[in-house]
């Protein structure tokens, strides 16, 4: 069986390494077998990091969503529950964007989910 060298090919491999490792500190950037295993930790972590961004901003938004409500003598579950009794379908990144920057139209929302919910306790 012919002996094979692999020459052209392996150079593109480990370019293509040193290419993704390059800013990396060190012999993070420059060896190839540092590198490697620098740049498997890296996309592990953009992998790992792209859902939890997901998760981190949709704590955010419900934060700011609690933090405006209270504001109006509400808690957040009882906001949430109210606009699922209204039939308002907007999700959590629209309703924290209304709190943080448009405060009258979510104070409009505010007041209908609470005059729903004094309506229904007189009931």
């Amino acid at each position: 069986m012919p002996r094979v060298k692999r020459g052209p090919k392996r150079k593109e491999k480990r370019k293509k390494i040193l290419k993704l490792a390059k800013g990396y500190w060190g012999m993070k950037s420059k060896n190839y077998r540092i590198a490697k295993e620098a740049v498997e930790k890296a996309l592990l972590y953009s992998y790992r990091d792209r859902r939890n961004r997901k998760r981190d901003f949709r704590r955010l938004w419900i934060v700011r969503i609690n933090a405006a409500v209270r504001n109006f003598g509400l808690t957040y579950s009882k906001f949430m529950a109210g606009l699922k009794a209204l039939n308002i379908k907007l999700d959590r990144k629209i309703l924290a964007d209304l709190a943080f920057r448009n405060d009258p139209a979510f104070k409009e929302i505010v007041s209908k989910v609470s005059s729903l919910i004094s309506s229904n306790r007189g009931a």
